[in-house]
């Protein structure tokens, strides 16, 4: 399966920027992965069977919640896509369901950036964009906004 922006491409078209959804998809992932890996070290620290036996359970436990969160959030990521070309802004989402957004350049009114302090540090947040009689479309924790940003004002 190709890109989303290679199957959509105009003539004379070329795709100046492109960005995705962010990394710190994979937080809850990480934090799953952490907590597995203190509990299998904690089993091996106890005497106690029973409690060998609970950090065990606890780490299989926790690993499967963690392959479900790895695998969601690498799924997120690899079905999102946002694309600035020289013609207009592209947004998609999904596999099977797909929702897909495109503005006009010349449509483009605003574009604002809403980041948190941890969007700040870890560079990830929202971009919202309106359009002049288009609407209003607000894409979500995508990595480097101020850059996305620039992409669509600098011509």
């Amino acid at each position: 399966m190709g890109r989303y922006i290679d199957e959509i491409l105009q003539p004379g078209e070329k795709v100046l920027y492109s960005t995705n959804a962010h990394w710190m998809f994979y937080l809850p992932a990480i934090g799953a992965w952490i907590v597995v890996l203190v509990l299998l070290v904690l089993s091996r620290m106890t005497t106690v069977d029973g409690l060998v036996l609970l950090c065990l359970a606890g780490a299989a436990a926790v690993a499967l919640a963690g392959v479900y969160w790895t695998a969601t959030a690498w799924f997120h990521r690899w079905t999102t896509e946002t694309d600035v070309t020289n013609f207009r802004v592209v947004h998609k989402t999904g596999f099977i369901k797909r929702r897909t957004f495109e503005m006009s350049l010349d449509k483009v009114e605003s574009v604002d950036v809403n980041q948190s302090i941890m969007g700040r540090i870890l560079n990830y947040g929202d971009v919202t964009i309106r359009g002049v009689g288009e609407g209003i479309e607000t894409i979500k924790t995508i990595a480097a906004p101020l850059a996305f940003r620039n992409s669509i004002t600098a011509r």
